[in-house]
């Protein structure tokens, strides 16, 4: 929600979980290759991008309501 709020925190965001999520679709495909890894090499790299991504816009939210003030 608090993404939506700000023009600055939404590019911001996402031009940081496209680049995680790219790099957790790399690690993910090692994950076919791995047969006895691949869950974790599937799921533990789009939890952490999900989970990274929402943590940062949340802090950037904050900062930037910080400056407004």
């Amino acid at each position: 929600p608090w993404t939506l709020s700000s023009d600055r925190v939404w590019e911001k965001t996402h031009r940081l979980g496209g680049k995680l999520f790219k790099a957790a679709g790399v690690i993910a495909i090692l994950g076919v290759l791995v047969q006895e890894y691949a869950l974790i090499l599937i799921l533990a790299p789009i939890i952490f991008a999900a989970a990274y991504t929402i943590i940062y816009s949340y802090l950037e939210y904050q900062k930037e309501m910080k400056e407004r003030k």
